[in-house]
């Protein structure tokens, strides 16, 4: 099957349509509006530097129910005593950078968190609908993940962390704060066994893009996070 060549249109094709990999369409653009219409139909950009934009739908679809997260006993001490300060969108540039230069086992370094991928992100970012979630030991900056949130779907990118555990904290406090806001799904991309140990799923495309049509549309309010009220009470209830 050909890979459809996107033009300057702002369309796609149906993520049915993708090779068995999930690679869907290559060419267009990383401008905010088509951005975020490749999300809200299930479909995000993955490429290296040489590569033209290439455009993936994959089946299946790893994701999380925000209700369904799984903490780990071996993290559970950790997350009730740490003393790491967590905050929300105060230094997003900096969450992404750190993403595209972290050191990944069996893969190049952050080779798809290209210079043009950092600076679509941020652009969205200040549009209201990027988020980073910001790990701090003392005032540095320790740990993060940064996503796409459109309507009541979380599209997660990327984490990295300097610290033992410090991109499971700001997992974990992501997941309550989408539990509270009473987000559907959070999309992980790729399957990973870090994921799968929180709760993580497996789901066929289908299944996926019926969730994802549907929650994209519910009110959202674009702009910038923070930290809820009671959210270490919550931490602890669910650490203990």
């Amino acid at each position: 099957m050909p890979i459809f060549e996107l033009s300057d249109e702002l369309v796609f094709p149906h993520p049915s349509l993708a090779e068995e990999g999930g690679l869907l369409a290559v060419g267009g653009d990383l401008s905010p509006q088509r951005l975020l219409l490749a999300y809200s139909n299930g479909i995000f950009p993955w490429f290296e530097k040489e590569d033209p934009i290439l455009w993936w739908s994959p089946n299946p679809r790893c994701v999380l129910f925000p209700n369904k997260l799984n903490i780990p006993k071996s993290l559970r001490k950790f997350l009730r005593t740490h003393n790491f300060n967590v905050k929300f969108d105060t230094n997003c540039q900096a969450v992404i950078s750190n993403c595209a230069t972290a050191k990944r086992k069996g893969q190049i370094e952050g080779t798809w968190i290209t210079p043009e991928m950092q600076s679509a992100y941020l652009k969205l970012h200040q549009l209201g609908y990027v988020h980073s979630v910001e790990v701090y030991q003392n005032e540095d900056l320790v740990g993060g993940l940064y996503g796409v949130a459109i309507g009541k779907v979380f599209f997660g990118e990327s984490m990295f962390h300097k610290v033992t555990n410090a991109s499971k904290l700001a997992f974990v406090t992501l997941v309550i704060h989408l539990q509270h806001w009473e987000f559907e799904i959070i999309d992980n991309q790729q399957t990973t066994p870090l994921l799968l140990q929180f709760g993580s799923e497996e789901i066929d495309r289908e299944s996926f893009l019926s969730i994802v049509s549907r929650a994209v549309k519910k009110v959202d309010q674009p702009g910038k996070w923070t930290i809820i009220d009671g959210y270490d009470k919550k931490l602890r209830s669910l650490t203990a």
